[in-house]
């Protein structure tokens, strides 16, 4: 959900990935999510087991989730967000499945079916999303036109110089 929050505020902002401020804010996260993998992995040294595989999954998950976030804030795009989103469902089903290798016999398969079920859900819930922005994006796009097709028919009431500005200034308005 906050990925969203944060794809959406950033599809209405100007394009910040041509910044140098984006560009060193974007190299810093990735740098912060492999120092934080690095620590992260190192605490699982001292267990064994499913415990062990458990914890560098997690680790992974959010080394996964840190530099997708950041990828997207960068890059900016509905790509991008859709990529993130598809990137951490992949990463948080990898961590159930290894959560699941705890079990046997039918919990095990119970909880697989769990995760891929959960997986399946966050990739349909990505390409929602982007149908959604697209359909939105669409949506303004045909209001943008109609609104110019007002402003221009307003013009047509008017004659010389009058209508040339009248037209000048519609189409400035709506990006014609």
């Amino acid at each position: 959900m906050k990925l969203i929050l944060t794809m959406l505020l950033a599809a209405s902002a100007s394009a910040m990935a041509a910044t140098p401020e984006a560009k060193a804010l974007y190299q810093n996260a990735k740098a912060k999510a492999a120092a934080d993998y690095k620590v992260a992995r190192a605490a699982c040294d001292g267990i064994a087991g499913n415990p062990k595989d458990v914890c560098v999954a997690e680790a992974k998950a959010a080394r996964v989730r840190a530099e997708a976030d950041a990828t997207a804030q960068y890059k900016n795009t509905l790509r991008a967000y859709t990529k993130a989103r598809k990137d951490i469902a992949d990463a948080d089903f990898a961590l159930d499945k290894t959560r699941c290798d705890a079990y046997t016999g039918n919990d095990k398969d119970v909880c697989l079916q769990r995760a891929k079920a959960t997986h399946v859900a966050a990739l349909a819930d990505a390409k929602a999303d982007k149908k959604v922005i697209e359909a939105r994006t669409a949506a303004r796009e045909d209001k943008r036109i109609a609104e110019y097709k007002v402003a221009a028919e307003k013009c047509d009431a008017l004659a010389g110089t009058a209508k040339d500005q009248c037209v000048s200034a519609a189409k400035t308005q709506f990006g014609y």
